[in-house]
C-alpha cells in the first residue's frame, strides 16, 4: 500500500484555506437579491400574547416581509420535530418556529422581518407592538415540581415531560445485603456550546418551482432536509441543503431550529432569498442550552471496596419546550452512569421537568460528563470511607478484559483494557514529576493537588436498529462514495459535515491508504444533499471516523480490487501479483512492469476498447452503506494538577494529562487536537461557565462578559498518551474521539481541587466550581 497513511501525523489539508481567509461561512453566502432578516424575541419569561401589531414594521422603507406566529402556523404542516424519544410515553407539547398565543421563555421568537439589510430589519422590529399579559414563571426544579406550580402547558397536568427507568440486576437485594451504603447529591449548572460562528441560514424558496434551497450551518444536512420536509409539508426532492464551512458546532448545530423554517417562509413571502444569522446576544437565549441536571444517588458496596449496587433519581431541568433531541441527554447520562465499572445492580429514575428557560439540547459529551462525574466521585467517596486507595477501588471494580463484550445497563461494550490505561496515565504523572511538585508545594503551605477520572464512552453511534430501539426516530447508517477519475485521482463524497474537526483529512487518509495513492491526490466533498450521499445521523456522537471512516475503508477496499483487476489485464498478470504504491501499480518484485493509476483510469473511462476487461463495467467507483452491528467503546484516564488560593477560592490548573484509547488512530495530530479542545471545554464547564436566570425567569447571562470561558492563560499544557485497542466489529478498528476530552475533565478537576483542600475536608459535588462557592466551603472547613 505504499506509505502507511492510517496512523500518520499528517498536516490537515483544510488548514491552508481556513487560515488564509479562503473559507466560506454562511454569512459569506450572498445570492443575488438577498434580504437580511432579524427576529423579535420575547422580553417576558412567561406571558400571554394579547396583541401583535406589525403594520408600522411592514410599512417601513426597505422591509419586504413580516411574519408572526399566526402567519407561520398557517403555513407549517407539523410542529418542530422531536426526533429522539427514549420515553415513548413522553409528553411532547407542540412548539412552533414563532410563538403562538403565549411566550414560554425570555428570548423566544415572536415575529420576524426581512429587509434590505440587517440594520433596516432591526429598525423595523422596534416598530412591532406586542402587548403581553404576564404569567408566573418557574425557573428552578423545586418551583417546577411544587404542587401549586404554574403549568407551562395547559394541556399537561403538571410540568413533567417524561419519566424513564434505566435498570439492571436486583437492586433491592444489593442494598439489603450491602456492608456500606453511601448517599450523595450532585448539581450541574446550565451551560452552552458557544461555537465561534453563531447559527445562520440562507433560504431561497423559488416562487416558480416551489423548490427550497438552503445554505445552513449544520452538523446534519440530510437530517435538516428531512425535518424541513416534515415541517413544511414538502417532499425532500424539493429541498436542497448545502453546508458551507462551519465555524464550530459542539452539538449546538445538530439541533433543528425554528429560525430555519422562518427564513424559508420569509423567502416564500418576499419572493427573494433571505439570510438570517443570529447575533451573539441572541445566541444566549435562542441556541439550545444543556448540562443542567440534579442527580441524587445511593451506592451499595462491600467492605473490600466491591461496588454491588447503584440507584437514584436524575432530574433533567429542561426548557419550556423539548428540543430536537428531547430528553435523550438525560437518558444517556442514566444509561452511562455505571461507566467502566462492573456494577451488577443498577436503577436510575429519570424525570424530565419543564421550566421557563430555552430548550435543553445537544452539547459535546451529551449526558456523559455528568455520568462520569457521578461514578468517579462515588469511587473516591467509597475509598475515603473505607480508608482505601481510590485507584485500588477502581481496579477492583473495572470490567476485566475477559468480560468483553460486556452488557451494561443499556449498551454492549466491545472492548477495553482499563487497568493498562490507568497505569499509562499514572506513569505519565510520575514522568511529569507531579507528586514531588505537590510535596514541595505543600511543604511551603500551598494548597496543591492531583485529581483523576476514568471514563469510558459509547462512540460510533450509528447502529440503526439500536438507535431506533432507544427512541431515535432516524437511522444512523453512513453512506460514502469513493471514485477514481480518468487521471487516477480520487474523490470521496460524504454526507458528514466538516466543522473544524479535520474530517476531510481523516477520510482522505483512509482512502489514500487503501488505494495506495498520495494524500494530495484525494479530494473530499461534503456539505450538499444533492451532490453527496445520505448520512442518517450527521456529524455527532463521536461517529465520523468510526462510521464514516469505516464506510470509506470498505468502499476503497473494493475499489482497489477493481483497480488491480484492470491493471492485471493491462499488464497481463494476475491481480494477486500486483501492488499499488504512490499511484503506480506494479508487479511484485518487478517494479519496471507497471502502469500508473492514470492509465488505469483512462482504460476505465475513455479508451475502453481492448484496455478494459470485457467482464468489467466502465468507471471506477464504489458506494458503501455502512450500518455497524454495535457501537464502539473508547475510554481514557484524565489527570489534573491544580492549586487553590485559599484566600480567594481561585483555582489554577498547571498540568493536564490524558491517556486514551480510541482504537485505530487515523491521524494522531487530529485526535490530539480533539482531546485538547474537549479538555478546554471541560475546564470551562468545571470552573467558569454557567447560564443564570433570576427568580422571575429573566436571563442574567447575556454576553461573554457574564458567561465566562477559559482563555489561553487558563488552559495548562495538555499531554496525551495513546493506547490502541481496535474495535473488532468496525472495519479498520476505528473508535470515536470527538467527545472524549470533555467527558472526564470535570471530575478530574473536582478531585484535584478536593485533594488540594484535603486539610479543609472540602468535597466538590456541583459544577462549575466558582470562587465564591469554593471560598465558602474552605471557610466552613476551617471553622471560620
Amino acid at each position: 500500500m505504499g506509505e502507511k497513511l492510517i496512523g500518520a501525523r499528517m498536516t490537515r489539508t483544510e488548514d491552508v484555506r481556513l487560515l488564509t481567509g479562503r473559507a466560506q461561512f454562511v454569512d459569506d453566502v450572498r445570492p443575488p437579491g438577498v434580504l437580511e432578516a432579524a427576529v423579535l424575541r420575547s422580553t417576558a419569561p412567561h406571558a400571554r400574547i394579547v396583541r401583535i401589531d406589525t403594520a408600522a414594521a411592514a410599512a417601513h422603507p426597505g422591509v419586504f416581509a413580516v411574519v408572526t406566529g399566526a402567519d407561520v402556523r398557517a403555513v407549517v404542516r407539523a410542529p418542530q420535530p422531536v426526533i429522539w424519544r427514549p420515553d415513548p410515553d413522553a409528553r411532547i407539547p407542540p412548539a412552533y418556529p414563532l410563538a403562538v398565543d403565549r411566550v414560554l421563555y425570555e428570548g423566544q421568537a415572536v415575529a420576524a422581518v426581512a429587509a434590505t439589510d440587517r440594520a433596516t430589519a432591526e429598525d423595523a422590529l422596534e416598530l412591532i407592538k406586542v402587548e403581553y399579559e404576564p404569567l408566573p414563571a418557574v425557573t428552578t426544579l423545586d418551583q417546577a415540581l411544587a404542587p401549586d406550580a404554574p403549568r407551562l402547558h395547559r394541556e399537561l397536568p403538571d410540568n413533567v415531560a417524561g419519566r424513564m427507568v434505566v435498570a439492571k440486576g436486583d437492586v433491592a437485594t444489593a442494598f439489603a445485603e450491602a456492608d456500606v451504603v453511601l448517599r450523595q447529591s450532585f448539581r450541574f449548572a446550565r451551560q452552552m456550546g458557544a461555537p465561534l460562528e453563531t447559527r445562520g441560514v440562507v433560504a431561497t424558496w423559488d416562487p416558480f418551482t416551489s423548490r427550497l434551497d438552503l445554505w445552513l450551518s449544520t452538523q446534519a444536512p440530510n437530517l435538516a432536509r428531512e425535518l424541513l420536509g416534515e415541517v413544511l409539508g414538502l417532499s425532500v426532492d424539493m429541498i436542497r441543503v448545502r453546508t458551507p464551512d462551519v465555524g464550530g458546532g459542539f452539538g449546538n448545530k445538530f439541533d433543528f431550529y425554528g429560525e430555519e423554517v422562518v427564513a424559508a417562509i420569509l423567502s416564500r413571502v418576499s419572493g427573494r432569498p433571505v439570510k438570517l444569522v443570529e447575533d451573539r446576544r441572541e445566541s444566549f437565549v435562542a441556541t439550545v442550552q444543556s448540562r443542567e441536571q440534579h442527580i441524587d444517588v445511593e451506592l451499595a458496596a462491600r467492605l473490600d471496596g466491591t461496588i454491588t449496587g447503584l440507584r437514584g433519581t436524575l432530574h433533567g431541568v429542561l426548557g419550556a419546550t423539548l428540543s430536537t433531541i428531547g430528553m435523550s441527554p438525560c437518558w444517556t447520562a442514566a444509561a452511562s452512569m455505571t461507566g467502566p465499572y462492573d456494577i451488577p445492580a443498577y436503577e436510575m429514575n429519570v424525570v424530565g421537568v419543564l421550566t421557563n428557560k430555552p430548550p435543553y439540547g445537544s452539547y459535546r459529551g451529551f449526558g456523559l460528563p455528568k455520568a462520569n462525574f457521578v461514578h468517579e466521585h462515588l469511587v473516591e467517596m467509597l475509598a475515603r470511607h473505607l480508608g482505601l486507595d481510590a485507584h485500588a477501588v477502581r481496579r477492583k471494580n473495572f470490567i476485566p478484559p475477559s468480560a468483553f463484550p460486556y452488557v451494561s445497563p443499556v449498551f454492549v461494550f466491545d472492548s477495553g483494557r482499563y487497568e493498562e490505561c490507568l497505569d499509562m496515565c499514572l506513569r505519565a504523572v510520575q514522568r511529569a514529576g507531579w507528586p514531588s511538585f505537590v510535596s514541595a508545594a505543600r511543604a511551603r503551605g500551598e494548597a496543591v493537588g492531583i485529581g483523576y477520572s476514568f471514563h469510558n464512552e459509547v462512540t460510533g453511534f450509528a447502529p440503526s436498529r439500536i438507535a431506533n430501539q432507544s427512541g431515535l426516530q432516524n437511522a444512523g447508517f453512513d453512506e460514502e462514495v469513493v471514485r477514481i477519475d480518468s487521471t487516477g485521482h480520487v474523490t470521496v463524497r460524504t454526507g458528514l459535515s466538516a466543522m473544524g474537526q479535520g474530517l476531510h483529512t481523516a477520510l482522505a487518509q483512509v482512502a489514500a491508504h487503501c488505494l495506495g495513492v498520495p494524500l494530495e491526490h484525494v479530494t473530499v466533498v461534503s456539505g450538499d444533499t444533492e451532490a453527496c450521499p445520505y448520512t442518517g445521523y450527521g456529524t455527532a456522537a463521536s461517529r465520523a471516523a468510526a462510521v464514516g471512516g469505516a464506510a470509506v475503508l470498505n468502499a476503497a477496499t473494493r475499489l482497489r480490487a477493481k483497480v488491480l483487476r484492470v491493471a492485471g489485464h493491462l499488464l497481463e498478470v494476475s491481480p494477486d501479483d500486483l501492488v499499488i504504491d504512490d499511484g503506480v501499480v506494479s508487479v511484485v518484485g518487478v517494479p519496471e512492469a507497471a502502469v500508473t493509476l492514470a492509465r488505469v483510469g483512462d482504460a476505465a473511462y475513455r479508451r475502453i476498447n481492448g484496455l478494459l476487461p470485457e467482464d468489467e463495467l466502465p468507471t471506477l467507483e464504489e458506494r458503501e452503506v455502512y450500518d455497524p452491528s454495535n457501537v464502539a467503546t473508547a475510554y481514557g484516564c484524565t489527570a489534573v494538577l491544580a492549586s487553590v488560593d485559599v484566600e480567594t477560592g481561585v483555582v489554577t490548573l498547571s498540568g493536564y494529562l490524558i491517556a486514551h484509547d480510541c482504537g485505530t488512530v487515523i491521524n494522531p495530530s487530529i485526535v490530539d487536537g480533539q482531546l485538547h479542545g474537549g479538555a478546554a471545554q471541560a475546564i470551562g464547564g468545571a470552573l467558569f461557565e454557567q447560564i443564570v436566570h433570576d427568580g422571575s425567569g429573566h436571563a442574567l447571562t447575556r454576553s461573554f462578559s457574564d458567561y465566562l470561558m477559559p482563555m489561553a492563560t487558563e488552559v495548562p499544557p495538555i499531554g496525551v498518551e495513546h493506547m490502541v485497542t481496535p474495535a473488532d466489529h468496525v472495519p479498520g478498528g476505528f473508535k470515536g474521539a470527538g467527545e472524549a476530552g470533555v467527558v472526564g475533565g470535570g471530575a478530574a478537576i473536582a478531585h484535584a481541587v478536593a485533594d488540594a483542600l484535603s486539610d479543609f475536608g472540602v468535597t466538590v459535588t456541583s459544577l462549575p466550581i466558582t470562587p465564591p462557592s469554593l471560598l465558602a466551603a474552605i471557610r466552613k472547613g476551617a471553622g471560620r
